[in-house]
């Protein structure tokens, strides 16, 4: 099938990408929100191509991947075709609510019959009031990273997107008091800087600004654990990345990642203090970490493989498309 959507978010994307369809990707002269094109720090194979606006209006699309509700008047203008009317219509939702009175929050999706909502997490579409419009929950499925976890450096890794802007919705006030039991290196966008917001001198954080995705996980894979510390979040893709490759992980028993992260594979908490004792015995325990790590590789090659996603969208897809004809 010819698959038209948006470059929204990288690791989703990369995952969807891999399956056996063709990906048409929008790019504008800017690279903005609404033609980023194909990706630049992620790996990509050749059937994600980057399409323009005006080539749209001639090619063929079997469906269109919604995660934004203005592209929904954009891919009309783009192609000529109402999605959902037009053309069959998926509409993706990434996020769990942000405004409102959670858990009334209405989705923008909500009381529709021309669309599906595919909800990446169990959590979202609990949360989510949709009305009458269809749902459904496909896991996220990750491309296994290349690198296993060593461990071998006695510090403690994060991965966080906008931490100064986000605060406490990405847990960066609680920070300091991990930077205690050992020294933290902190990758993902807008992280530049990290240190001297919190207060710390720069040994005790290191900022990874933006890296490329391989490089990011070579480097993960030498700390001794990973650090989800995310208050309210959909659950983050780095998280399944990082058990994968077999690390440790230290997180707060939120949303999702009290599905995604099972006993013995680290420790999932609300007390702030069992958190700091188990990032501590992780530091001073190689051995003890590698162990955990082992249990979360397991986990999440099971549950979050990319075999089981991409077969997952491909029945839903497919009941779309001919579900529409």
């Amino acid at each position: 099938m010819n698959l038209l959507l948006w470059h929204v978010h990288g690791s989703w994307t990369t995952a969807f990408v891999h399956g056996r369809h063709r990906y048409l990707v929008p790019v504008t002269p800017d690279r903005g929100p609404y033609g980023l094109g194909r990706a630049r720090t992620y790996s990509w194979p050749e059937t994600a191509v980057e399409v323009t606006p005006a080539d749209l209006a001639d090619v063929d699309v079997d469906l269109v991947i919604l995660q934004r509700p203005e592209e929904i008047d954009l891919a009309e203008q783009w192609l000529g075709r109402r999605p959902g009317r037009d053309v069959p219509a998926v509409y993706v939702e990434h996020n769990t609510p942000k405004d409102g009175d959670v858990p009334n929050s209405r989705h923008p999706m909500a009381d529709r019959d021309d669309l599906l909502v595919a909800h990446v997490t169990g959590f979202n579409q609990l949360f989510w009031d949709t009305g009458g419009t269809r749902t459904t929950v496909i896991d996220h499925g990750v491309v296994p990273p290349t690198v296993e976890y060593t461990g071998e450096l006695d510090r403690l890794a994060v991965v966080i997107n906008e931490p100064v802007r986000r605060w406490r919705v990405t847990g960066t006030d609680l920070l300091p008091r991990f930077a205690e039991i050992a020294p933290l290196d902190v990758f993902g966008m807008k992280v530049a800087g990290l240190a001297a917001e919190l207060g710390l001198p720069p040994e005790r954080v290191t900022s990874y600004d933006d890296v490329p995705q391989a490089r990011m996980h070579a480097e993960l894979a030498r700390r001794r654990a990973y650090l989800h510390l995310c208050r309210w979040t959909s659950l983050g893709l780095s998280l399944i990345e990082a058990m994968t490759m077999g690390m440790p992980v230290v997180a707060l028993a939120t949303t999702e990642a009290v599905m995604a992260v099972p006993p013995g594979a680290g420790t999932l908490a609300t007390r702030i203090d069992t958190l700091l004792d188990a990032a501590r015995r992780f530091v001073a325990e190689p051995e003890f970490a590698r162990q955990a790590g082992a249990t979360a590789r397991t986990a999440a090659r099971d549950r979050y493989g990319l075999d089981r996603f991409l077969a997952d969208w491909d029945r839903l897809l497919e009941e779309e498309v001919c579900a529409s004809r």
